[in-house]
């Protein structure tokens, strides 16, 4: 068997989510973004890659 790598995504809060809607801060919060400038790691998957996509203005993603 060979182990496929999985790929990650390093995801950073580079706008506050004041003044959006109440979904879209609950987006930031379980992509686990708790302050501005604060960077998380993701696997790289559709259910992350939906919800990066839903606060595509809020979030800065590169490829780890």
């Amino acid at each position: 068997m060979t182990a496929k790598k999985a790929k990650s995504l390093k995801v950073t809060l580079v706008k506050s989510p004041i003044g959006y809607s109440a979904r879209q801060k609950g987006t930031v919060r379980a992509l686990g973004l708790r302050r501005m400038g604060q960077t998380v790691e993701h696997q790289d998957t559709p259910v992350i890659r939906g919800m990066i996509n839903k606060v595509s203005h809020l979030v800065k993603v590169e490829e780890a």
